[in-house]
């Protein structure tokens, strides 16, 4: 079934997450996305591993092509090109590519590309509906832009890891590349909107993301905390600068998280803990009065939670409708009823071999918009692609014997 982006082609020339991650959404909505990776190594995420989802050749099971699982999760829906842009011959198909494309991703370091004649000034002076999307860690000026970026550096950068943690510990990162993924999605925002507006136009737009910009924009309140209160705002662990009660709690058995986000669940929960006083007491009434009590009211909360099991405990608030869940881990996540009434786990077959996959969140007239194309084997349309751009059989098999294609 034809996406929203059904006719758009994405020359995708970004590696690792932030970039893939943009192409593999443009995907999932109907664009064609075509990946040039290296012949050689291919994107550096191929190698990322373990774990490893191994695939038998053409060869048989002697060989074996391995790639990372990291790789998987970002490359959906693509078409890879094997193709060594340091060489004449691989920069002019570049610019070939380019001339028919509508979208430029790519995520080298600032002027990377020039070096090669593949910036984005260079290919939109052959297109100029072209709409370029440069991904960096510090953007296209500045004086950080000549360095290279990465998440865990950036969220140090950014602010992140200096409000997560526990207050007595080690600033500390998430678990996910958060600001990769953030920044792929403001990429894949910009992108959209550079189309919307080209069909007006007719000409291309150049969308400079940088993942230090996005890290600073998704500080959302903490950043406003601390502009408005001329404090930096300091590491609650797993509780709320700014709303309480709004934090894990350790029951008889093991933990769950509860998030009262008004005073009538607060109300409710008071009831439920037995302590309905609570609800009209002025320390703990109204969420301003239970911030500036924190420690005494989590502490009267924590010694009731520790009295009975998880799960009695969250069948109780559900049933009064407040706001709490247990703290899963990945593997349960994907065993939860309702993520998989959601149908999120998604497996894709490619030749035989079965690709897990996580869907993509978004539905459009209740279908799922996730490509049904699993992750591509490095080089695996590099044949098909080059003969649409009109080479022979021959041609393309000079550039393989020279290393040029794979």
């Amino acid at each position: 079934m034809s996406g929203p982006l059904d006719g758009i082609t994405v020359l995708d020339m970004s590696r690792v997450l932030a970039g893939p991650w943009a192409g593999q959404l443009l995907a999932d909505l109907g664009a064609r996305v075509i990946k040039v990776e290296h012949p050689v190594r291919g994107d550096d995420t191929r190698g990322w591993g373990p774990p490893w989802l191994a695939e038998d050749l053409e060869n048989g099971q002697d060989d074996l092509e391995k790639v990372a699982a990291y790789y998987l999760c970002a490359n959906r829906g693509k078409q890879s090109l094997a193709l060594d842009i340091a060489s004449s011959e691989g920069q002019a198909l570049v610019r070939r590519l380019a001339q028919g494309a509508d979208v430029m991703l790519e995520n080298f370091k600032v002027g990377g590309l020039a070096k090669y004649g593949l910036d984005y000034p260079s290919l939109r002076a052959e297109n100029p509906r072209l709409i370029g999307c440069s991904i960096t860690g510090f953007g296209q000026d500045g004086p950080y832009a000549h360095r290279a970026g990465y998440d865990f550096m950036i969220q140090a950068m950014g602010g992140l890891m200096s409000i997560s943690g526990e207050p007595d510990g080690m600033p500390m990162k998430t678990g996910v590349a958060i600001t990769d993924v953030m920044t792929g999605l403001y990429a894949t925002i910009g992108v959209l909107a550079a189309l919307h507006e080209r069909s007006r136009t007719g000409v291309g737009r150049h969308i400079d993301v940088a993942l230090l910009d996005v890290q600073v924009a998704a500080l959302a309140n903490q950043a406003l905390n601390a502009l408005v209160s001329g404090v930096s705002p300091e590491r609650h662990g797993n509780a709320h600068p700014n709303i309480v009660p709004y934090q894990a709690f350790a029951c008889a058995d093991g933990y769950l998280v509860l998030t009262v986000g008004n005073d009538g669940q607060f109300s409710r929960l008071a009831e439920l803990l037995g302590q309905p006083e609570w609800a009209e007491d002025p320390r703990y009434a109204t969420n301003a009065a239970r911030v500036g009590n924190r420690d005494e009211l989590v502490a009267r909360l924590q010694a009731i939670f520790l009295t009975r099991n998880r799960d009695a405990w969250l069948a109780e608030l559900e049933a009064c409708g407040i706001p709490a869940g247990p703290i899963n881990t990945v593997a349960e996540v994907f065993a939860d009823p309702q993520v998989r009434h959601r149908g999120m786990r998604r497996t894709l077959r490619r030749d035989g071999l079965e690709v897990p996959q996580v869907a993509n969140p978004l539905r459009f007239d209740g279908a799922p918009a996730t490509s049904e194309v699993a992750p591509p084997r490095l080089g695996q349309d590099s044949d098909t692609i080059l003969a649409e751009m009109g080479l022979s059989a021959e041609a393309i098999a000079r550039l393989r014997r020279e290393g040029i294609v794979r």
